[in-house]
């Protein structure tokens, strides 16, 4: 044959097998792309340097997980709401030029009341289970003795409620039905950040609505919610979605729209979703015990700066820094101290403070967990059995106790910008410069420890100082609160 036709039926040869797989990899069982999506090559050349993008396909998610969705309506006092709290043409002024156009296009869907608005909320949910079980959030629902339940196939069930936790905002509903659609629950472990995800609910109202995005980040910890470690998603997130399901491209709930962001009340970029594991924990304690009970270690906690890190001795920042201890609770009987940072709980790496109370308000009281600790440059392990938490930390052990300083006596570390007066108290701040003014200490701090070394006086301080190297990290009270402030040195 021919050298010329040989190369080109060589060539001829490859494209039809790279065509093939190409096939496989579009339609076959080698199609390695999971969930609801189309790969789309980047740049018309087919240039390999260039990253492919994938673009989410939401049909299918909105066809099959869908009718598992509903939309919640609760009242207080059996109040009607099929009447006057829908829209109605009165929306628009009669002398609206486009009255007569819209007065019977205005879709009928629950409108918030002007007035005795604490009396009706309308939000979202989703079927758990086959016989009737449905997950939503506790402050769609909380107050409420009337609570509607309408199914994607328009039937409505009056919902018995379960239990409510305010503490995660999970809430458990049953209504009586058989042979329901179910979401299927998934693994918040295996979100990425950038992933897409997208929210089925009733914004304002809208039954059935349908917005998507991606994940801005994981483990966000919000002002007084301490056990929830959120999803933060840029998921278009309105009054109306709470409670509805967060859905990754597999088709599976991987959360429960909770929370956003707002200045004006409406979406404005971020949202947060409550993690699914959590939501299945606290929604089965609910149906077996009517409550919900979280482990307690009995510690107050702060986060590890990049100099706190240092004055400790470590090289990464990550853990928890411990600043306070309850009295007589699990921690203190363990020997947990002040100064010690919590770098993982039962194996598991703490990377944010924050970390800390999540990973011990999913465990059961009277549950013994091991604890890896940081104290003095050394890792230790020290297993603590936890107890069941309160509402409040009361009677927390401070360092002041064991202070027993003689009064009144003045003395001034100009190198560090610090003049101390020695009290029973611990060493008080009476004026500050310098180094000391640059990491924000304050006149009427009170330093009690230097590291896990308490200081009651001069000597004790400036040893505990020259002990520490170029990092210096100063336990300080102030007001009610105790903390760790770092010291850096030239």
């Amino acid at each position: 044959m021919n050298r010329k036709y040989m190369l080109t039926a060589i060539m001829l040869m490859l494209l039809a097998v790279a065509g093939c797989d190409r096939l496989k990899h579009w339609f076959g069982k080698e199609n390695t792309n999971q969930g609801f999506v189309k790969e789309i090559p980047a740049g018309a050349d087919g240039n390999s340097n260039q990253v492919a993008m994938l673009l989410p396909d939401f049909t299918q998610l909105v066809d099959q997980q869908g009718p598992a969705v509903v939309n919640i309506q609760a009242t207080r006092d059996n109040r009607n709401i099929d009447g006057d709290s829908e829209i109605s043409s009165d929306a628009l002024p009669d002398n609206d030029p486009f009255y007569e156009y819209f007065k019977y296009l205005l879709p009928k869907v629950p409108q918030t009341p002007q007035a005795n608005d604490d009396e009706f909320n309308f939000g979202s949910g989703f079927i758990i289970s086959k016989d009737g079980y449905i997950l939503t959030n506790t402050h769609v629902v909380n107050g409420m003795n009337n609570i509607k339940v309408l199914l994607n196939d328009k039937r409505e069930f009056q919902a018995k409620l379960i239990g409510a936790d305010t503490q995660s905002d999970v809430a458990l509903l049953k209504i009586s039905a058989n042979g329901l659609p179910v979401v299927q629950p998934g693994n918040p472990k295996d979100l990425k950040v950038g992933e897409w995800v997208a929210a089925i609910g009733a914004p304002f109202g809208f039954d059935n609505s349908v917005t998507a995005g991606i994940v801005s980040a994981k483990g966000r910890s919000l002002p007084e919610e301490n056990y929830t470690p959120f999803i933060q998603t840029d998921v278009a997130i309105n009054p109306g979605n709470s409670g509805g399901p967060l859905f990754n491209l597999k088709g599976q709930v991987v959360g429960i729209n909770s929370q956003i962001y707002s200045r004006s009340g409406g979406f404005m970029g971020i949202s947060f979703a409550i993690p699914i594991d959590v939501a299945m924990n606290v929604a089965e304690q609910l149906k077996t015990t009517g409550k919900v009970q979280r482990g307690r270690l009995g510690v107050v906690i702060q986060e590890v700066n990049y100099n706190l890190a240092k004055s400790f001795g470590l090289d990464k920042a990550n853990g928890a820094l411990i600043t306070q201890v309850v009295a007589g609770g699990p921690a203190a009987k363990a020997g947990l101290l002040i100064g010690d940072i919590v770098e993982s709980v039962n194996g598991e790496k703490l990377d944010n403070s924050s970390d800390l109370p999540v990973r011990v308000g999913l465990l059961q009281p009277g549950k013994q967990i091991v604890l890896g600790i940081w104290r003095k440059g050394k890792k230790e392990e020290i297993k603590v059995v936890l107890d069941n938490m309160s509402p409040v930390i009361t009677n927390p052990s401070t360092p002041a106790s064991a202070v027993t300083p003689t009064d009144g006596i003045n003395f001034t570390e100009r190198n560090l910008g610090l003049t101390l007066q020695a009290t029973t108290k611990g060493l008080v701040i009476e004026e500050v410069s310098g180094l000391a003014a640059q990491v924000d200490l304050r006149r009427g701090d009170i330093i009690v420890a230097v590291g896990q070394k308490l200081v009651h006086d001069e000597n004790d301080f400036e040893q505990a100082v020259a002990a520490s190297g170029k990092s210096v990290p100063l336990l300080i009270r102030r007001a009610s609160n105790t903390l760790f402030v770092a010291l850096m040195l030239p």
